[in-house]
């Protein structure tokens, strides 16, 4: 399918690895010209060498910010003024009891897992609005719908997300322009892969066999059962981004791998 993608210029927030890389290269294969971001510049640059030598061709550029604070949307905004995508991926998580996690925490999550894609998603809309052409996509997650006990913060902030994008999307209903969400399951990202690593070091099993009990026994629902690759994300992600896309606009759409026990 040709998402007429070509041409088309797109911004992947926190995209140097894991889920928003493989979105950035998918959308690079569709011939969008994908702006990579980061928090450091050395990684933004491995990310950009990556792609291009993948895709031959591939317009890529990279652009370091970090979006623990106000300054980092504003410093992306300042280098790319307007684009037709935009894709808020950039998230951070961490497993930790709701009696143990303090204020700072509560806020940092939001400020750099909402707020990030609020305050880009309000400077880059009335440009897509004037082209009416546009496509604003939020990475939430499943843990949106089932709140994770291990890491409430965490789940509060992807239900946000998705309350965000609902929203946006009725302000821009009758236009080219469309705001969605993608609920992501277990994912096999680098965090991800870091944590499991980190579990079967602990625990002396292999990553496999911590997987396994992943699913036995933290996420029992799942139809999968397995992490969902990276790629997968990114497929829905493009084709969302896409031009034939248009007829979706405020939903919540799941690659969770079954994990939510829900007909709707």
């Amino acid at each position: 399918m040709d998402l007429k993608l070509a041409g088309k210029s797109a911004l992947v927030t926190g995209s140097t690895a894991g889920i928003g890389l493989g979105i950035a290269r998918a959308l690079a294969r569709e011939g969008a010209h994908v702006y990579v971001n980061g928090r450091t510049q050395q990684r933004v640059n491995a990310a950009v060498a990556a792609i291009r030598s993948e895709f031959a061709g591939a317009q890529v550029e990279g652009i370091a910010a970090d979006f623990s604070g106000a300054a980092g949307a504003g410093a992306v905004i300042a280098k790319l003024p307007q684009v037709d995508v935009l894709v808020n991926n950039v998230g951070i998580f961490e497993v930790k009891p709701f009696a143990e996690i303090p204020d700072e925490d509560w806020l940092r999550f939001f400020e750099v897992n909402v707020m990030s894609g609020v305050r880009l998603s309000r400077h880059y809309l009335s440009g897509m609005l004037k082209k009416n052409w546009g496509r604003i996509i939020f990475i939430s997650s499943e843990s949106a719908v089932q709140i994770p006990v291990e890491m409430v913060h965490y789940g509060m902030t992807k239900t946000a997300q998705v309350a965000v994008a609902r929203g946006i999307a009725e302000t821009v209903a009758g236009t080219g322009v469309t705001v969605n969400s993608i609920l992501v399951g277990p994912t096999d990202s680098e965090g991800v892969g870091v944590f499991v690593e980190s579990l079967a070091r602990q625990q002396n099993k292999t990553k496999e066999q911590v997987e396994k009990e992943f699913f036995e026994q933290a996420r029992p629902s799942s139809l999968l059962k397995r992490f969902i690759t990276v790629d997968e994300v990114a497929a829905m992600t493009a084709y969302i981004a896409g031009e034939s896309s248009l007829a979706t606009n405020g939903a919540a759409l799941r690659v969770d791998g079954g994990v939510v026990k829900a007909i709707l």
